[in-house]
């Protein structure tokens, strides 16, 4: 194969496939990515890591067609230093490939394109379609309550499924819950419930910030496919059942505590700063238009903090992750942050109103 392509583009679709290549690898091959120019002027990328694939395609001048597969991380890490602007020819023949761009040349190792392996997709019979905005909106305010526990592998990703005309998506770690609901895209009637990796989910995240309009989505009861125009990703899903997560949402919370997040998070952010690192333990007093954090650490000392609210209740005190509550609070987009509370022990539903589409539920820990 021979072909031309200018570095910033080739930079770019690098940047895209080689985060996907891991970085050790028992199975040579997989450390490698494969390149494809075609007759068309394009030139194919692609990785995998056996349960995700990226494909991208950029623009080349070819002057033969041919394909081959070369160490992802070193050509990255060559067309990151090449001086901008530059022509990059790549040359490959005989298990070799030669880079030429200017006045520096590369000679590295390559291994045949028929040993690449191909995440075969199978049949993905339901197909539609969502704004970037939206999948954007997903994954930014569920993605944090990813559990990275790999014994409960089946909390190891986005939980993606429809019910009463809506689709809906969940993660949790067992400490905090975090689900997203938008309308149900034409075609996705009867989809199966599937659970997307973390790894995908990174990825699929990175993709969107340079697409604009809407992302092709393919999926079966095993495998998914974001179409994003020039590049395609393609994962293995979680085999695995996700919890009824609906049951812990609590519905009969009678206390409720209304605040501005941003002061709020200050607060907590404040009095933190002493907490021990096992814990992040912080108390909350509710008193009548008062609330009091604090923090007390045998190690460190005591913080305190008031912050304005608005309560009508009992009085009482709760304690929380103080981590956990600034993910939370970091979501959400309005002035006044809804705080349902039951008592010490009940699970929290935090909200924006009763109208927004996230809800994001919080276990209590005993301070």
């Amino acid at each position: 194969m021979k072909a031309t392509i200018e570095r910033a583009t080739l930079l770019k679709g690098l940047s895209h496939v080689q985060s996907v290549v891991e970085r050790r690898n028992t199975i040579p091959i997989l450390s490698n990515v494969l390149l494809e120019a075609t007759a068309e002027g394009q030139l194919r990328l692609m990785a995998t890591d056996l349960d995700l694939q990226i494909n991208e395609s950029v623009a080349a001048a070819v002057d033969q067609p041919g394909a081959t597969t070369v160490s992802a991380h070193t050509l990255f890490d060559i067309a990151r230093k090449l001086p901008e602007g530059a022509q990059v020819s790549i040359t490959a023949a005989e298990g070799r490939m030669t880079i030429v761009a200017g006045r520096a040349r590369f000679s590295l190792g390559t291994l045949p394109r028929d040993d690449f392996p191909v995440i075969a997709e199978g049949e993905l019979p339901h197909q539609f379609e969502l704004p970037v905005e939206t999948l954007r909106q997903i994954i930014d305010k569920t993605r944090f309550a990813i559990s990275t526990e790999e014994t409960r592998y089946y909390l190891n990703g986005i939980f993606l499924h429809t019910a009463e005309g809506v689709l809906k998506a969940a993660a949790t770690d067992g400490h905090r819950l975090a689900r997203v609901t938008v309308d149900q895209p034409q075609g996705a009637e009867g989809m199966p419930d599937v659970i997307v990796p973390r790894k995908c989910i990174a990825e699929l995240r990175k993709l969107l910030d340079e697409v604009d309009g809407s992302v092709g989505v393919s999926l079966s009861g095993t495998k998914i496919r974001f179409d994003l125009g020039q590049a395609i990703l393609t994962s293995k899903l979680i085999d695995g059942t996700f919890p009824d997560y609906s049951r812990v949402i609590p519905t009969a919370n009678d206390k409720i505590l209304k605040l501005d997040p941003k002061s709020f998070m200050e607060g907590v952010d404040r009095v933190s700063t002493i907490a021990t690192e096992k814990t992040r333990a912080v108390k909350m007093a509710l008193d009548r238009d008062k609330i009091t954090l604090s923090v007390t650490s045998p190690e460190n000392g005591t913080a305190a903090e008031e912050v304005p609210g608005e309560y009508v209740s009992l009085p009482f005190e709760i304690g929380f992750n103080s981590r956990y509550l600034l993910d939370i609070l970091g979501q959400i987009d309005t002035d006044i942050v809804e705080v349902h509370l039951a008592d010490a022990a009940a699970p929290t539903l935090i909200r924006e109103n009763d109208k927004s589409p996230a809800l994001y539920v919080l276990m209590p820990m005993r301070v």
